[in-house]
């Protein structure tokens, strides 16, 4: 059986050490290597790791859609395809209500309907910004209208594809529709990918279907699991994701997890809480063999696994040694 492509998402505590991690991660084997959009601007940093990288595709995993206009994001998507020689993907999820109002002053209005029509918006950007021709788009929410403008660079390709990140049905169907490509959370179990996602996704062909996943390695696999205890009790003291625990029958342990946090504990500092059970069905975590593994379950049902280290509650050091045994481990699946 043969293992979906292994893709990384890189870590670091300057820029310089995310980028030589991106380095390491092409040189093992990995496909794609992608740029999260938190503590640092996605495209910004996506640039970075085009103009470092040569082989590996390089992807924003994922950029905010709202946070930017549909036309800012198509010209940055085209810089970022030129740079990299034609190997970008755009990654794009909405993110919550109160990110985009609080964090970015964007009104939160339909977010389906306005993922769609954003995208759209992009696609018309990307293929004609540089005919000189008008871009007319008119949607409900998304509107454009240029006239006189023409970029005087030709585009590395007609279209830079689209990756949506989605973690509800509607938005799970709309990356099936519309998306070159669709990112999962990074808790995504093979069986939830299997009976929730795929059905929802359909079977478009050229889909790609890349699972992101909270990944854990060590020689001692209780190390291994307590390392991997913050990114889970970091999402498990959110309702949103209370579907997903209750899939995997931890809906109890969920509700511990938002006690504590309910009770004082940071965010950040609910691995404690975290029952053992939660790290097992929703992370990749445990000895090399036991990761490798897990990432094989994966086969037939994801094109690639995006594999990132757990930071939640962990010092640089400690995260620095979770990335390295990844790195490892991608050069040896990839011989």
């Amino acid at each position: 059986m043969s293992l979906p492509a292994l893709h990384f998402q890189p870590w670091g505590a300057s820029l310089q050490e995310q980028l030589d991690a991106a380095l390491r991660a092409e040189a093992a084997g990995a496909a794609v290597v992608w740029a999260p959009e938190l503590h640092r601007s996605a495209p910004v940093t996506a640039a970075a790791l085009a103009a470092r990288t040569t082989t590996a595709g390089v992807g924003t995993g994922i950029a905010l859609a709202f946070a930017r206009s549909p036309f800012l994001t198509a010209l940055s998507a085209l810089d970022l395809d030129e740079l990299s020689g034609g190997r970008f993907r755009l990654g794009l999820g909405t993110g919550v209500q109160r990110l985009n109002e609080d964090w970015h002053g964007v009104t939160w209005s339909r977010p389906v309907h306005r993922l769609r029509e954003t995208v759209a918006a992009i696609r018309l950007v990307v293929a004609g910004a540089h005919t000189g021709d008008p871009l007319d788009f008119a949607g409900d929410i998304v509107r454009l209208r240029v006239r006189g403008y023409r970029r005087p660079y030709a585009p590395v390709r007609p279209a830079v594809p689209i990756y949506l990140a989605g973690v509800g049905p509607a938005m799970i169907a709309l990356a099936g529709e519309i998306g070159d490509g669709w990112i999962s959370h990074e808790l995504c179990s093979p069986s939830y990918l299997s009976s929730h996602v795929l059905p929802r996704l359909g079977a478009r062909p050229g889909l790609e279907v890349v699972v992101s996943a909270c990944c854990a390695i060590d020689d001692d696999a209780a190390r291994a699991r307590a390392a991997a205890a913050g990114a889970v009790g970091f999402y498990a003291s959110v309702r949103t994701y209370a579907d997903l625990f209750a899939f995997h029958d931890l809906a109890e342990e969920q509700q511990r997890v938002i006690e504590a946090f309910r009770g004082g504990l940071p965010a950040d500092g609910l691995a404690g809480a975290v029952a053992p059970a939660m790290i097992d069905r929703l992370t990749l975590t445990g000895t090399p063999d036991e990761v490798a593994s897990k990432i094989a379950e994966y086969s037939g049902l994801a094109g690639a696994v995006k594999l990132g280290p757990p930071t939640y509650g962990l010092p640089p050091e400690r995260i620095r040694v979770l990335q390295e045994r990844i790195l490892r481990l991608i050069e040896e699946l990839c011989r």
